[in-house]
């Protein structure tokens, strides 16, 4: 016979409610999202750097307001506010612990009785409001673009980890398109890669000396990145000069008016746009393919390296016409693609929070069914370590790069000091044994 207590518990779960008291007690910091395993590739461990963590907002003025466009008001504009996260190599007093507390939402948007947005808190490993560590000099710029809904948060494990070896890493809550405040999706259709380029201007601003800025003097943002995970590949994508197709701009479901013409392929205005800071981007899934957002001709304007990463089980994105299918018709970049066999469309996010166990759909919007989270972070950590080393810093890492298309093909042969011999081609980085359940593939320009 099932306990009261017992029983209790089901009643809650069964009303997607949240017991509260996984959301008033403090964070567990024995382990902190990003940590490693013990089978964590090499490259996954963190820098040399403390980590220190602010908040700040930026106001883009004069903006479109996409979602108010209608016959009786055919241009309404807003002054679009954005809230940012931002780690930066940090320095630390004697004996400061160096942990944080992020505070988040689950949810799908405000007023949905399915997914109401219940608050939960988790750990970092960062500092608030630490003061920025001077010795790295002028550190390359990440700017980090959340899926839809998500939040500037999702991919702690990653911002940490990337701040601790010498990038400022930014990111965004795009307005309209969080958990918090999701509303229509053209405003994500439109104002994905134009808050990334909004606010690539606007942290080079407060990287300038004089800004007064904490950021004055701290990032070089000649050196970006874009990191995206769905609908923040597909944004980072479009920023760094995929453009969109004639059937994007046409979709009837889409953005109206065919206001996300500004930025098609071909249009003058999003050929002007093309920024040189940009110098790689990481698309996580990046979503449009598989409904005619991407061809040929809009794909053949990247032009700079880029990593894809994806699940081939992908059902949001879709692989095979999904990120597969931009990975091979994006022409003119110098391109990787990481598969996770079995994974689905989840591989970017921190492991699922405790707090979203009481309902299917938040639990879900986290975890991945056939891996561990915490094993595909590690994973994620050591790639975008050796892709962004390569190409924003130029550190010789490109033998993480070179590999055996899959991984399970790899061959350990070491002579007696450890050292490779010539028919060695073992994933670099990774430890015996734990180099499956993964392809990886390069193409280079043509």
């Amino acid at each position: 016979m099932r306990s009261p207590a017992l029983l209790a518990a089901l009643a809650v779960l069964s009303l997607g409610g949240v017991v509260s008291a996984q959301n008033t007690a403090a964070p567990d910091t024995t382990f902190v999202y990003g940590d490693a395993r013990p089978d964590a590739p090499e490259l996954a461990a963190r820098g040399k750097y403390a980590v220190g963590v602010r908040t700040i907002t930026a106001t883009n003025p004069d903006q479109l307001d996409i979602l108010k466009l209608g016959e009786q008001n055919p241009d309404p504009r807003v002054d679009r506010t954005l809230t940012l996260e931002v780690w930066y190599p940090a320095r630390l007093a004697a004996g400061q612990a160096a942990l944080t507390t992020y505070r988040d939402v689950l949810g799908s948007g405000p007023n949905d009785p399915k997914r109401p947005n219940t608050p939960f808190e988790f750990a970092g490993r960062a500092v608030r409001d630490a003061q920025p560590d001077a010795s790295v000099g002028r550190a390359p710029l990440v700017i980090v673009s959340h899926g839809y809904p998500g939040s500037r948060l999702m991919m702690s494990y990653l911002t940490e980890n990337l701040a601790s070896k010498g990038y400022v890493v930014v990111a965004i809550d795009h307005t309209e398109s969080t958990r918090a405040d999701k509303a229509g999706f053209a405003s994500t259709l439109l104002n994905r890669p134009l808050d990334d380029l909004f606010v690539l201007n606007h942290v080079a601003k407060l990287a300038a000396p004089g800004s007064g800025s904490f950021l004055s003097g701290l990032v070089d943002a000649d050196r970006t990145a874009l990191v995206g995970y769905s609908m923040g590949g597909y944004g980072a994508l479009n920023a760094a000069g995929a453009g969109f197709s004639e059937a994007a701009v046409k979709a009837s479901w889409g953005v109206p008016g065919g206001k996300l013409a500004v930025r098609q392929a071909g249009n003058a205005a999003f050929e002007r746009s093309r920024d040189p800071r940009i110098k790689a981007v990481v698309a996580f899934a990046p979503w449009g393919a598989q409904l005619g957002f991407w061809d040929a001709a809009g794909l053949a304007g990247l032009r700079v390296p880029t990593l894809f990463v994806a699940g081939d089980q992908d059902d949001v994105s879709g692989f095979a016409e999904g990120t597969k299918r931009i990975f091979d018709l994006a022409v003119n970049a110098d391109r990787y693609l990481l598969v996770y066999e079995n994974a689905r469309h989840n591989v970017a996010p921190n492991p699922t929070p405790p707090a979203a166990s009481a309902n299917f759909e938040d639990f879900m919007h986290y975890s991945e069914p056939a891996w561990d989270s915490r094993r595909l972070n590690n994973v994620n950590q050591h790639f975008l370590t050796a892709f962004l080393g390569t190409y924003l810093r130029g550190e010789k890492l490109g033998a993480y790069l070179d590999l055996v298309p899959r991984a399970v093909d790899g061959k350990t042969s070491l002579n007696a000091d450890g050292t490779p011999k010539p028919d060695h081609t073992y994933w670099k980085g990774f430890k015996d044994r734990t180099a499956v359940g993964m392809e990886f593939y390069h193409l280079k320009p043509r």
